[in-house]
């Protein structure tokens, strides 16, 4: 099945009312004025039904600009920082393998897979890991692979990565996931401790890693281990 429809496959993927086509459309043209240009990752945004990620409860709040509860003390990320994340690993070229640490309820793995041409995503919580392979399941998101494993060490059987998207913050830089980048690739990644916390772009260089501050964040933090 094409990309373009796997959203017609369920009804519920669509949505109604707070859920539906038009809510969405007001997110992304939220996201245009805060900023997002690339016009590939507002397409994403706009094609992935955010409502499914998140539980029925929370549904109606789904295309708030908002970071949501998903359960085991973590959260879905604000789609403004989704969005900018993949943006700042973006090239003038389509992204090849794109390695995600922090696969979450599975929401921004799909964002990616409509960007990139395979995703690789990583999760320490077999609760959440079980859940987001659910998802994208149901959205017929056949480009992701996921492992349950220690986001520190990233995912090196599958390297070089054109990029790497972090989805929680280390309190420094983690180098063992860095040294998985191709040549050019990039990183975005936060760093540092809650209430202290920035958004990095690490580009790899002929010389070594070039960092660049992108804003202030807050994100979880990253644990090392699986559970």
């Amino acid at each position: 099945m094409d990309r373009r429809d796997r959203n017609a496959v369920n009804p519920r993927f669509r949505g109604i009312g707070m859920t539906s086509r038009r809510t969405r459309e007001r997110l992304v043209q939220r996201l245009a004025a805060e900023g997002i240009e690339r016009p590939e990752v507002l397409q994403a945004i706009r094609e992935v039904p955010r409502h499914i990620f998140v539980d029925e409860a929370l549904a109606s709040r789904a295309y708030e600009d908002t970071a949501l509860p998903i359960g085991a003390g973590q959260t879905i990320s604000q789609p403004y920082v989704v969005a900018r994340m993949i943006e700042a690993v973006l090239g003038d070229q389509p992204l090849g393998r794109v390695l995600e640490i922090g696969t979450g309820c599975g929401y921004q793995s799909a964002v990616l897979a409509r960007v990139a041409r395979r995703v690789y995503s990583v999760e320490r919580l077999s609760e959440l890991l079980f859940r987001a392979r659910e998802h994208l399941h149901a959205l017929r998101v056949g480009n992701v692979r996921t492992r349950h494993g220690d986001g520190f060490e990233g995912w090196p059987e599958h390297a070089p990565y054109d990029a790497i998207v972090v989805s929680a913050a280390p309190l420094a830089m983690p180098w063992a996931v860095c040294e998985q980048l191709g040549r050019r690739g990039k990183m975005v990644i936060p760093i540092g401790a809650p209430g202290a916390q920035r958004l990095v772009r690490v580009t790899r260089s002929d010389d070594g890693f070039d960092e660049e501050v992108i804003e202030l964040v807050s994100f979880v933090p990253m644990l090392g281990g699986a559970i």
